[in-house]
Parts: structure tokens; C-alpha cells; sequence
């Protein structure tokens, strides 16, 4: 099993911490303007079946 030799400096640590942040943050963005555009239903990438009130009995 290998290990590592020297430590981390701090800034690395801090810049691989940040990406994870982000990545995070960027799916966020992503899954809130899909529900926000669900909402509004100016959805181009989701079809969502609208119940027919002639069926619903």
C-alpha cells in the first residue's frame, strides 16, 4: 500500500477542498433550475403527463 512520503501543504488541501465544494454547488444550481423550470413548465428536457379531468373518475 503506498503512502505518502511528505505532507499536504495547507494550500493544496485547500484548492482540492474548494473543487469538492463546487461540484456540489454546480449540482445544486443544476437541480434547482430544473425544478424552477418544472414549476413554470418551460421544461424542454422533461415531459410531464398533464392528468385529463375526463379520465380522473
Amino acid at each position: 500500500m503506498g503512502v505518502p512520503k511528505k505532507r499536504t501543504s495547507i494550500s493544496k488541501k485547500a484548492i482540492r477542498k474548494n473543487i469538492w465544494k463546487r461540484k456540489g454547488y454546480l449540482s445544486y444550481l443544476k437541480a434547482l433550475s430544473l425544478g424552477k423550470s418544472l414549476l413554470t413548465e418551460n421544461s424542454k428536457s422533461f415531459f410531464i403527463r398533464k392528468k385529463n379531468k375526463k379520465y380522473l373518475k
